[in-house]
């Protein structure tokens, strides 16, 4: 109890910081709530706060963004993975690959530091922010690491959700394909959404539930950092490190509400305040994220991380056209 009490005072200013942020972010939902949280909670850190107030900032930035995506695992049915089919599952195999393989050459190239490159794949592979916030704790990122990769996939979302319909209509592309390219090559959902239903009905449909899908793999691919993360440690901490320590136990709870989800009826508007409250709780924990960055080394720091967001962007989406004309023939 006295250690929650020691917390509470740097909780609370994340959540009055985050109100405005998640207003602001469902007003323009282009931007989203949690690049403003986190440039928000940038613009303070100037400030020189008292230190009882970091104890609870360092939580909410970490175990309580732990939290956030248990309860995000409440807005998936695990039956939208059969909906979309098995071509679709192959077009996403194809995307998370060549995004991922991206990143990481491309981040050695401009000798980016190596969990911003992991990031930012991430993030550009996944479902943008969400990935970040679940990876991040996985692989001991700190907040300056977050905040790169968070501002730098948000930056190509909302460019994106201007330009994909556009480029769609150009090329005369059917619902179907539009759907499943943006479902699979822009991040995050309010994008994707965005995106979609912007070109049709049918297209956005498509998308969304593409998308949803996009998000469960989160699950493996968290894992298998987790593994990567704690044999790293055992070689350079001669074995103080170990997977059961480093293991991601809140991907445990993200997979339990799923199917929670999936297989238990539950009235709609519960599981809908659920996961908007895991939504909040994530722009609580990039306040957090803001609060600890450096916006100067940040500024100074952020053209090659932008750069290598923008070419797993191109590469991201010119797989998915590439893999529905030749493996798929769709477009």
């Amino acid at each position: 109890m006295k250690t929650l009490i020691n917390k509470l005072p740097g909780i609370i200013l994340a959540l009055i910081i985050a109100i405005p942020a998640w207003l602001l972010g469902n007003t323009f939902p282009i931007v989203g709530s949690p690049v403003l949280g986190i440039l928000f909670g940038m613009l303070l850190a100037f400030w020189k706060r008292p230190n009882y107030l970091n104890h609870g900032i360092t939580f909410t930035s970490k175990k309580l963004l732990q939290y956030s995506i248990i309860l995000m695992g409440f807005g998936m049915n695990l039956f939208n993975v059969f909906k979309v089919g098995k071509q679709t599952l192959i077009l996403m195999a194809f995307t998370l690959t060549m995004s991922f393989v991206t990143a990481y050459i491309v981040g050695k190239l401009l000798n980016i530091n190596g969990k911003t490159a992991t990031l930012i794949g991430i993030g550009s592979s996944i479902c943008g922010g969400s990935a970040i916030a679940a990876t991040a704790p996985v692989i001991n990122a700190n907040e300056e690491e977050v905040a790169h990769s968070i501002s730098t996939i948000f930056l190509f979302n909302a460019i994106a959700a201007f330009a994909f319909p556009f480029i769609g209509h150009l090329f005369g592309m059917s619902n179907q394909c539009f759907g499943l390219w943006a479902g699979t090559a822009v991040n995050d959902t309010s994008s994707v959404v965005a995106a979609g239903y912007a070109y049709s009905n049918a297209a956005g449909n498509l998308a969304v539930i593409v998308k949803l899908t996009r998000t469960l793999a989160i699950v493996p691919i968290t894992l298998v950092l987790a593994i990567y993360t704690s044999k790293k440690g055992d070689k350079n901490n001669e074995g103080s490190y170990n997977l059961i320590k480093i293991f991601p136990w809140f991907v445990l709870g993200f997979i339990a509400t799923s199917v929670i989800n999936t297989f238990i009826q539950m009235p709609t508007q519960l599981t809908n305040l659920l996961v908007e409250c895991g939504k909040f709780i994530i722009v609580m924990a990039m306040v957090s994220v803001g609060l600890n960055s450096n916006i100067v080394k940040l500024i100074k720091n952020g053209g090659k991380p932008i750069f290598l967001g923008f070419i797993c962007w191109i590469v991201l989406s010119l797989t998915s056209l590439g893999v529905q004309h030749f493996v798929m023939g769709i477009f």
